[in-house]
């Protein structure tokens, strides 16, 4: 198999590399090699390296930022994504390519399921949105794989930033009424190969599964009780703090006043991947423990 990896050193692509490595030859592109604001380079790369799979894993996701850079935000998540589809298309290569929750308004008092009818609040999520339908209108093979609140060890994300807030702090305040799945990239990472090997070794079930996907762990949980734990998590590894799990204080979404509005139900029903990949999504707190340990050994070094 010959593998075509867009956006190598972001959170989800910095564990692609790990996760597909062992899957065929991959070629490996990050923000540099390829940029999806140049179209033609875009191109010519594709063309030139012939993939089997291209994965792609490169997005604006600058969510406040994208307010104010429409054009920028639109042509790295729409139209670079339809250009990636259009030529998975000519190859006849499968196509893997993640989206988000924020394609939802968050009104929803369940979890979404693929099929729910997408309303974004934010230019991000309405970006995000257009590059899903423009690959559906391709008509490539594809997968497309919706995740929440991503993180991971690279990078800068929540887990992070509450850990070196309860370090510099003496309380923090984080918003309790918006509610999701913490994902790990590792996770995202370690199912897209093992669904990128069904699809390139079983013919039968890679002519029936072709569409959109959630991929997130089980259970959820606001931002304040994520942010609660993490810092627990922290004391248990002995990372020194100022700040204890009872000194995070919850404050409305109407406290915190950012350029994007979030959706304040974030919840994705996975149970169609479950089914349909036969893959165990373990508690979102899983992950999150890992990371915890292993960004506290590297303080400890």
């Amino acid at each position: 198999m010959n593998i075509l990896l867009l956006g190598a050193n972001g959170q989800i692509g910095w564990e692609l590399q790990r996760a597909l490595a062992p899957l065929g030859q991959l070629k490996v592109c990050d923000r540099k090699a390829a940029n999806l604001e140049n179209l033609d380079n875009l191109r010519a790369i594709i063309r030139k390296y012939n993939p089997t799979a291209i994965v792609n894993a490169a997005a604006y996701t600058a969510v406040d930022r994208a307010e104010s850079e429409l054009e920028k935000a639109y042509r790295i998540n729409a139209e670079a994504v339809e250009l990636i589809a259009n030529e998975a298309n000519r190859l006849n290569a499968w196509l893997l390519h993640y989206s988000t929750d924020y394609i939802f308004d968050g009104t929803k008092s369940g979890a979404y399921i693929e099929t729910d009818v997408p309303n974004p609040l934010s230019t991000y999520g309405k970006t995000k949105l257009q590059g899903e339908e423009l690959i559906r209108e391709s008509g490539c093979k594809h997968i497309i794989f919706r995740s929440s609140w991503v993180y991971s060890a690279r990078g800068s994300n929540f887990v992070k930033t509450m850990i070196q807030l309860a370090k510099e702090r003496d309380n923090i305040e984080v918003v309790a009424d918006q509610f999701g799945a913490p994902t790990s990239a590792a996770l995202i990472a370690d199912i897209t190969a093992l669904s990128l090997y069904r699809l390139t070794h079983e013919k039968i079930f890679a002519e029936k599964v072709n569409g959109t996907y959630h991929l997130t762990p089980t259970g959820e949980i606001s931002w304040h009780g994520f942010a609660r734990y993490v810092i627990a998590e922290a004391q248990k590894c002995g990372i020194i703090l100022r700040v204890m799990p009872e000194n995070v204080i919850p404050i409305s979404t109407s406290e915190f006043p950012l350029p994007a509005k979030r959706p304040a139900n974030s919840r994705l029903d996975t149970q169609k991947l479950i089914d349909i990949f036969d893959v165990y999504l373990p508690p979102w707190q899983t992950h999150v423990q890992r990371l915890v340990t292993e960004l506290s050994q590297q303080v400890t070094q």
